[in-house]
């Protein structure tokens, strides 16, 4: 374990979401400021779209302790599911009881609930996390909860986070009424070289590392370029990186120990080659196996063109009188 080879209280680079080392960088800022102020002022839904590892969940996170002891909140990640699941989940998830209850009988529970909070003078808020699984009929599920307001407010406040495709549900024709509800939409985009430095010496310090910059600069261009700056990749890197270097006994990491560790995890060369096209036994005319057996055999036309010759002569040989 490199934590006391580099000074460390705990590890900086782990896979779970902790606000503590949340980096905020401008654009995540932004995006903290636009959620924030979207629920304090009431404004119904808003979104969250982010690729894969941007650090959508972390964010959330951070956002929720904000409201925390003003506010009842739901945190939903199971998104693979009907509408009724998708009210068991959210009930259990506050506390409710849900076994033996239909899809009427929950929701009825969910307005109590809600008429609980409005009266104590609570916020109530549900955080939808990977929504871009949800199915268009869950979304309008979702949509129809936010029906419940006073003439001076929203009683409920829903954040949907998801990955791209979000987005392109959410701009489809079937769902222009979600559409026309979400009054922010907020965008995570990966970090830029700067950005990636910062965001690296930060876990660093909250993990109680002090001193130089333990990667070179060189070498977080080198890191910012192989993890495209998405933060989930940045920790699994330097994780791998501090791991070596506490093996080498290197307490700064070059470039020479950053390529290494690009080698290291470098997936293309663990993908199985393709397989070499074999002559085809009914004499195909016309598709030639490839002249360099490293090369892909056939390109998309020329395995079109193979199966409807083949096909043409296994039914003509199916039709041919036999012996």
């Amino acid at each position: 374990m490199f934590l006391k080879f580099y000074g460390l209280r705990e590890q900086p680079f782990g896979v779970t979401p902790d606000p503590r080392f949340l980096y905020l960088s401008r654009g995540y800022r932004e995006a903290l400021a636009s959620l924030y102020y979207g629920i304090d002022s009431e404004r119904g839904f808003l979104a969250l779209i982010g690729k894969p590892g941007t650090g959508k969940t972390t964010l959330l996170f951070h956002l929720m302790e904000k409201f925390r002891g003003a506010a009842r909140t739901a945190f939903i990640f199971q998104t693979q599911c009907d509408s009724r699941e998708f009210m068991r989940f959210l009930l259990t998830e506050l506390g409710c009881e849900t076994v033996g209850h239909d899809f009427v009988r929950m929701h009825d529970e969910f307005n109590k609930l809600l008429l609980q909070e409005a009266s104590a003078g609570r916020r109530f808020i549900i955080v939808v996390d990977e929504a871009q699984n949800l199915d268009r009929s869950v979304l309008e599920t979702i949509r129809l909860l936010s029906d419940f307001e006073t003439p001076r407010a929203k009683l409920l406040q829903i954040v949907l986070s998801g990955q791209p495709e979000l987005a392109d549900k959410l701009a489809s024709r079937q769902l222009s009424q979600l559409k026309q509800r979400i009054s922010s939409l907020s965008g995570l985009a990966p970090l830029s070289v700067e950005e990636s430095s910062s965001y690296v010496n930060h876990r660093l310090r909250i993990a109680g590392y002090s001193g130089d910059p333990l990667f070179t600069p060189e070498a977080m261009h080198l890191v910012t370029e192989f993890t495209e700056g998405i933060p989930r990749n940045l920790n699994n890197f330097c994780f791998n990186a501090m791991s070596l270097g506490c093996a080498m006994r290197q307490k700064l990491i070059g470039p020479d120990l950053v390529e290494e560790v690009i080698g290291d995890l470098d997936m293309k060369k663990h993908l199985t080659e393709l397989p070499i096209a074999q002559p085809s036994p009914f004499g195909l005319s016309g598709v030639q196996p490839a002249a360099n057996p490293s090369e892909e055999s056939l390109s998309p036309d020329d395995a079109k063109a193979y199966m409807r010759e083949l096909t043409g002569q296994l039914s003509a040989w199916k039709r041919k009188p036999q012996a």
